[in-house]
């Protein structure tokens, strides 16, 4: 019958393990907020951009009505 050793002798092994598991452990708690505040940026995002384009598209749809009190040159000919 062979005696496994079920403690790893070696020392950086060790370390890095813990240090793994202690660090994703720290890491854990923090990244459900943070993708929840990227998620929220991405979407403010789209409605400024949503809301940009349809300032833009009013005002040159506005600019292309003209001024209907000035005269223009096809009713000054008349």
């Amino acid at each position: 019958m062979e005696v496994v050793d079920m403690i790893p002798s070696n020392p950086v092994n060790i370390m890095k393990t813990a240090v793994g598991v202690g660090g994703s452990a720290l890491v854990a708690p923090v990244a459900m907020p943070v993708l929840h505040g990227l998620a929220g940026i991405a979407v403010v995002g789209a409605g400024i951009f949503a809301v940009g384009a349809l300032v833009i598209k009013t005002a040159g749809a506005i600019k292309g009505i003209g001024n209907p009190l000035k005269p223009t040159e096809e009713s000054s000919q008349q």
